[in-house]
């Protein structure tokens, strides 16, 4: 029987949950909210309830906003010819600051992945279709992996018909990397050198 009482307990299981929170570190944070000051900890609480009650998927896009439309989509002083395909919004965030891309952006909101029970109709493959009638090059900045490379292959294959260069970042983001922990610079290289993806005939 546990000598931890059940509050603490439940905290830390709720934030184990978290991308990259062991129990370990989901229970230390328990123990700090337990000696953080109540109206701090109340102050955290609004925060996350405004998080979910204010911030949306922008309705073009995908990414994130509060607003009707994302500041991307909203900004038109972007390329609106180019758009860079990405799994989340925290890729969004991660190409944004290498200060190197000027066009706009899709969000699928995951990717394909068949153990996972994630299929195309899952993703937001449709709103994508929706945006090409006058777009002359898709970039795909999806982190390689198996999953990245299937939904690549998708992704060029419900494309293929269409007039549009779809290339590829450069492979200076190593292979299971991922693009929210890649550097500003290797970033902006993989960018610059990206490459055309073959297509099928």
């Amino acid at each position: 029987m546990s000598n931890i009482p059940k509050s603490i307990e439940n905290i830390g299981e709720l934030f184990s949950k978290f991308p990259g929170i062991g129990r370990k570190s989901a229970r230390r944070i328990a123990f700090h909210l337990m000696d953080t000051p109540r109206e701090k900890v109340i102050e955290i609480a609004k925060a996350i309830i405004d998080l979910k009650d204010k911030v949306k998927h922008c309705p073009i896009c995908n990414y994130m906003t509060e607003d009707e439309k994302c500041s991307i989509c909203s900004d038109t002083k972007r390329d609106e010819g180019i758009i860079c395909v990405v799994e989340d919004s925290m890729d969004v965030i991660a190409l944004e600051k290498s200060v190197s891309f000027n066009g706009k952006y899709h969000v699928l909101g995951g990717l394909i992945s068949p153990l996972d029970g994630v299929g195309p109709d899952d993703l937001d493959f449709d709103g994508l279709l929706k945006r090409l009638d006058n777009v002359k090059e898709i970039i795909v900045a999806i982190n390689p992996s198996i999953e990245g490379d299937t939904t690549v292959y998708y992704l060029n294959k419900i494309v293929k018909n269409k007039n549009i260069k779809i290339t590829n970042l450069a492979r200076g983001i190593p292979i299971g990397g991922d693009l929210e922990f890649t550097d500003e610079a290797t970033i902006a290289k993989a960018l610059e050198n990206r490459t055309e993806i073959k297509r099928d005939n």
